[in-house]
């Protein structure tokens, strides 16, 4: 599940507007903060958002995938969704799913 430098810069720099953003190496992959707040994960070269009831179906959709995993011989989810290639090439598109991803952060208790 690693993540590749030049795929991080690429988000970073797709991101750079958030305030105070930061990532912190975690279970193999990346965890992206923004002003302290836990939104999104990186996944062997995959951006993944977080989401919660509020807009899950939003992200579901627009053919967002969520992150999966193995554990225990068994496929796991997590409530984390991968925007289409569209979402990320495109500057205004991509900040509204971060915006939604943020407001579930900030719904979840810390």
């Amino acid at each position: 599940m690693p993540v590749s430098p030049d795929y991080l810069e690429y988000i970073k720099e797709q991101l750079a507007w958030l305030p105070a953003l930061s990532h912190r190496r975690m279970f193999g992959g990346i965890g992206l903060y923004a002003d302290g707040w836990f939104f999104a994960i990186l996944v062997d070269d995959t951006l993944y958002l977080k989401a919660d009831d509020a807009h899950r179906a939003t992200y579901s959709s627009a053919g967002a995938e969520p992150f999966r995993y193995q554990r225990d011989g068994k496929t796991a989810q997590m409530d984390y969704w991968s925007p289409p290639a569209e979402v990320l090439e495109e500057p205004d598109a991509l900040r509204a799913w971060v915006e939604l991803a943020l407001g579930a952060a900030r719904r979840q208790k810390r």
